[in-house]
């Protein structure tokens, strides 16, 4: 007689069934599904040797208050180990909006660093080597802006622009999907990253100007599954976009980037990321004719899930950041963020920041599990996972393909219904007990109040308005507005758009005059809110 099981049915958060026991497929084709690790379709990983060579990058997000107090964090943070920068960005800089404008007020320094000016950035990236450290940042609108102070910086100390490397995220069709922070709308929104393609291309050629991201997808609720198909959906439309634009298939591909999240579900995670390999290496190999292999190349960032952080016994957090970091490993990420304990409450302490960043460096030093390529490579319920995700995500993507492409998708609310669906559903199952959280619906106890979280002064806006006041009074400013205009004039034309971007920088406008200068151009996106 079988033992009764504690579910009638399990199944991974894609509604994948798992079977108790699986065992070998007598159609698996190892050579063909699999491959070699560096080798096509990259199933394995995109070096042949992976972390047994070099350790991924250990780039722990963060950025709050102003430019100075996030330089001393990086600062501490490179100290401790930590091997490249991750830039968070406060919500007006990521809108558009200066420190001093009137829909900045409240925000300013909440969920990342204020950047608005040139001297910002200077003080951001203050005793920072630009050459030898990478820097990620997770802009998306206003990614021209942020990634030309970047350079203007590297200019002023003489760097040269072909020795920066980094990613600007620069996916501005997953903020109509899932995040909002959006300023134009998706036509001229979409040539300003392409615009980004270019310019990087030519001028900055280490840089990865794009960072496909999955991640706010599955924040937002949507499965493995979706965040998979959802997520290549938009880099096909990215790809399509430079190939409209003339840009070469090859130098393009070499220099994408992907955004994954890592959930809680190991097994599952771990065939999402090695499925997510197989797929783009084919579509860029069968779908864009790239015929330079590092241009199959699917490489991804990691954060773990923000989303599964609890405000109750945030000590449990620190296990389930472990289990999500380490399915990113065992995946073959090339860049890890840990997300702190306490970030469920607010901006992490800088003790949480240090943990998180240990949680990484005990994964790789310690688990013997970066001394494997693949370690999962062959196993019966990891390779099926891979298959069935492989399989539902390429469903989403002819999906997309039949609404005639990802911005198509997005105007008909096809990518914000699914996802909605998705999360309605796994909040019934939370409500209901049929999925566990240890703290929250089980295992729950009474907890004392005053955990330690960092806090932002509630005078920095005052401050920071008081030094932009400063910052323009001393600048030429008939240059400045000739700068902006000239702008404006490129902006109503189809000339690329990051040089006269650029010339503004160096004449010292702001970031939200930049902004301005392009909403009075192309206007301001409105939300759809109508239902497919």
């Amino acid at each position: 007689m079988a033992e009764q099981e504690r579910k009638k049915q399990f199944e991974t958060s894609s509604g994948i069934p798992i079977d108790a026991v699986v065992g070998p497929d007598p159609s698996f084709d190892a050579d063909v599904r699999l491959g070699l690790p560096g080798h096509f379709p990259f199933t394995r990983g995109v070096h042949p040797t992976m972390y047994r060579g070099r350790l991924w990058t250990m780039r722990q997000y963060a950025g709050f208050a102003d430019a100075a107090e996030t330089n001393r964090r990086y600062h501490y943070l490179l100290s401790q180990g930590q091997t490249g920068l991750s830039v968070a960005f406060d919500l007006p800089t990521q809108m558009g909006y200066d420190s001093d404008h009137a829909m900045a007020g409240g925000e300013v320094g909440k969920v990342g660093v204020a950047i608005s000016s040139l001297e910002d950035m200077r003080t951001l990236l203050d005793g920072i080597p630009l050459e030898k450290v990478s820097i990620s940042m997770t802009i998306n609108a206003t990614a021209p802006i942020l990634l030309a102070f970047v350079a203007a910086i590297a200019k002023e100390r003489g760097t040269p622009l072909g020795s920066l490397s980094g990613t600007v995220q620069n996916d501005i069709l997953k903020e109509y999907i899932a995040r909002g922070t959006y300023i134009y709308p998706p036509a001229p929104s979409l040539r300003l990253a392409i615009d980004l393609f270019e310019y990087c291309l030519q001028h900055v050629p280490k840089w990865n100007f794009i960072s496909i991201s999955g991640y706010h997808i599955r924040e937002a609720g949507s499965t493995a599954a979706q965040e998979l198909g959802f997520t290549l959906a938009d880099g096909i439309a990215y790809m399509e976009e430079a190939v409209r634009r003339g840009l070469d298939v090859n130098a393009v591909g070499t220099r994408v980037s992907f955004f994954f999240n890592a959930h809680n579900q190991v097994l599952e995670e771990v065939a999402k990321f090695r499925a997510a390999r197989r797929m783009w290496a084919r579509i860029m190999r069968d779908r864009f004719k790239a015929t330079d292999p590092r241009a199959q190349m699917l490489r991804f960032h990691t954060q773990t899930a923000g989303s599964t952080l609890t405000a109750q016994q945030t000590d449990n957090n620190v296990v389930r950041v472990a289990l999500q970091a380490l399915s990113a490993v065992l995946g073959g990420t090339q860049s890890l963020h840990t997300n702190s304990r306490d970030e469920a409450l607010g901006l992490p302490t800088q003790v949480s920041s240090k943990l998180a960043l240990r949680t990484q460096q005990i994964i790789a030093y310690e688990s013997g599990t970066a001394d494997v390529v693949d370690p999962f490579g062959g196993s019966y319920v990891v390779e099926r996972l891979t298959d069935e995700l492989e399989a539902r995500a390429q469903a989403y993507i002819e999906k997309v393909d039949a609404l005639g492409g990802a911005a198509k998708a997005v105007e008909a609310r096809y990518f914000q219904g699914e996802i909605e669906r998705s999360a309605y559903e796994a909040q019934q199952r939370l409500d209901e007990g049929r999925d566990v959280v240890v703290g929250m619906n089980r295992f729950t106890e009474e907890e004392a109040g005053g955990a330690e979280v960092t806090r932002v002064d509630a005078s920095l806006g005052e401050r920071r308005a008081a030094g932009l006041a400063a910052w323009r009074k001393a600048r030429d400013a008939g240059r400045c507005q000739a700068a902006l205009a000239r702008l404006g004039e490129a902006a109503r034309g189809t000339t690329n758009l990051l040089p006269p971007i650029v010339e503004a920088i160096e004449a010292n406008a702001t970031l939200g005059e930049i902004s301005d200068a392009l909403r009075e151009v192309f206007g301001e996106h409105r939300r759809n809110l109508g239902r497919t």
